[in-house]
């Protein structure tokens, strides 16, 4: 069972949990032959190089009830639809310019009965909402992405949150031209898998 590697990672996740995630990649099959939402190639690795990937998020900062999260550049849904499966209570606003990949998303969403996202067919900057964090996955640099998230943050002295980037490989030039304190998490410290050794989760606080 495939989802076994989910259930490794997250042993308390529950039962229903898992069947959306194993309806999430049978939806995936079904849309990517249409619709080019994610490589093809990697598509039998969709739990580990798509879902878990995401996941990766929830160990480094977890989301609370009634929390609003943005995930901009949301392409075929990552990080957002993984962690709208694992945050029901969790309020996720998927955000991305191309129209067929949010109509996809919706299609998705709709059918696995999530109930916590609502699509945007727009560019973040043009969203005029504010949010406790902010997330992508290997979407824009840095210094981009905050450019056109700053003002969108929900601030008070008893939360900080911020914007949360899924990156790999050499980001040490992208940090430092970000201008910005970036926390930095290595993915590699909760999951094993070497797809991981490289990846990280950057996360720039308000």
């Amino acid at each position: 069972m495939e989802t076994e590697l989910i259930v490794k990672y997250f042993p308390e996740i529950e039962e229903e949990k898992i069947e959306q995630f194993k309806e999430l990649k049978s939806l995936f099959g079904f849309w990517n032959e249409k619709i080019n939402l994610i490589s093809r190639k990697d598509f039998d690795s969709f739990y580990e190089k798509h879902v878990l990937h995401s996941l990766a998020i929830a160990k480094a900062y977890p989301f609370l009830p009634n929390q609003k999260i943005m995930d901009i550049g949301t392409g075929g849904g990552f990080p957002g639809l993984p962690l709208a499966i694992f945050y029901p209570e969790t309020h996720f606003t998927l955000v991305d310019s191309i129209g067929k990949k949010i109509m996809v998303i919706d299609e998705i969403a709709q059918s696995l009965n999530l109930e916590n996202i609502i699509t945007i067919n727009d560019r973040a900057e043009n969203v005029n909402d504010k949010f406790h964090y902010v997330t992508n996955r290997a979407v824009a640099p840095l210094i981009k992405l905050w450019s056109w998230t700053k003002g969108k943050y929900l601030d008070s002295s008893k939360f900080k949150g911020g914007l949360i980037s899924l990156k790999g490989g050499d980001l040490n030039e992208e940090i430092i031209n970000a201008k910005k304190q970036v926390e930095q998490t290595e993915i590699k410290t909760f999951f094993d898998e070497p797809f991981f050794e490289t990846k990280k989760v950057l996360f720039i606080r308000v």
